[in-house]
């Protein structure tokens, strides 16, 4: 086989670069509930969906290929009716690398059991930004700028307000063409409404303010200063608390916690010895169903 001249060569690793896109996704869809999980069309889905999040253009920015976020979708299929009609949930994770390291954080990890959709095999599944492409493209798509919003607020301050934006224009067309369960205000404390509403709400600015600084301050600064990370981490949990104070019990902090329990935990327990036992007492207070997670907290 003959080598690429180096140009040839260049050119194409320039192409590759430029039409990486900005998710690197895994779907899995299980349909063992529904009695009949070898029908073609749930893999007809699932491949389909991954194309369509891979291969969509999501952003005006350029990211490289190994910048591309990693993600991934597994929709558990309840009822199907043969009828293109779907009963689902959907458990949505995404994570980032952390500088100069091996890890990777976990920025996403949230299971939506209102997802309720129709689907016909082999339908082109496509984004349209001013209309309701149906309830599969609406609920994928929130979270896709969602995972976008979250990643881009690690990395600098408020950047990440574009992409809530964009959720949220998602969640008004949803809600003006009647797209029911997780749109609407009276879909309860924990649906895609409250979650876009509550991270665009001056309330929760601090929050935002926190994950810049939990993030990029603290575990992106590991590999430089392991202890001015591990303070930085501190600081952002105290940050957390004056949140909380002002909005107690909120579900973007159940979100969070869902998220970040055991790496919060291996963090203040493991490098240089800083006291955290004021910490400890704040995490208690702001999460208190991750108890086992804050007692193992290593203080010696």
């Amino acid at each position: 086989m003959r080598k690429l001249s180096g140009v040839l060569l260049f050119t194409l690793l320039s192409v590759l670069n430029f039409n990486a896109q900005e998710f690197r996704s895994q779907v899995s869809i299980n349909a063992e509930q529904t009695g009949q999980p070898n029908l073609s069309v749930f893999k007809t889905l699932e491949k389909a969906l991954q194309e369509f999040i891979d291969n969509t253009k999501w952003t005006d920015t350029e990211y490289k290929p190994q910048e591309r976020i990693p993600c991934s979708f597994f929709i558990n299929i309840v009822k199907y009716d043969n009828n293109n009609s779907f009963e689902a949930t959907i458990q949505v994770q995404a994570s980032r690398p952390v500088y100069n390291s091996g890890y990777s954080t976990t920025l996403v990890n949230f299971n939506d059991k209102e997802f309720n959709f129709d689907y016909l095999e082999y339908e082109p599944l496509i984004y349209s930004e001013n209309s309701n492409e149906g309830n599969l493209i609406s609920v994928v798509t929130y979270y896709l700028f969602t995972i976008l919003g979250i990643e881009a607020d690690t990395l600098k301050e408020l950047e990440g307000t574009d992409y809530y934006q964009k959720a949220k224009q998602i969640v008004n067309i949803a809600q003006s063409s009647g797209g029911g369960a997780g749109w609407n205000v009276s879909s309860g404390t924990q649906s895609r409404y409250r979650w876009n509403e509550d991270i665009l709400s001056g309330a929760f600015t601090d929050y935002r303010k926190a994950m810049y600084l939990y993030h990029f301050k603290g575990l992106d600064q590991m590999s430089n200063d392991q202890k001015k990370a591990k303070k930085s981490i501190v600081e952002s949990i105290k940050l957390l608390k004056e949140v909380n104070n002002k909005r107690p019990n909120s579900f973007v902090f159940r979100t969070f916690f869902d998220t970040k329990s055991n790496e919060i935990s291996k963090i203040l327990s493991g490098g240089p010895k800083t006291d955290v036992a004021k910490t400890i007492e704040i995490l208690q207070s702001l999460s208190p169903a991750y108890s086992k997670d804050w007692d193992a907290i290593n203080i010696k």
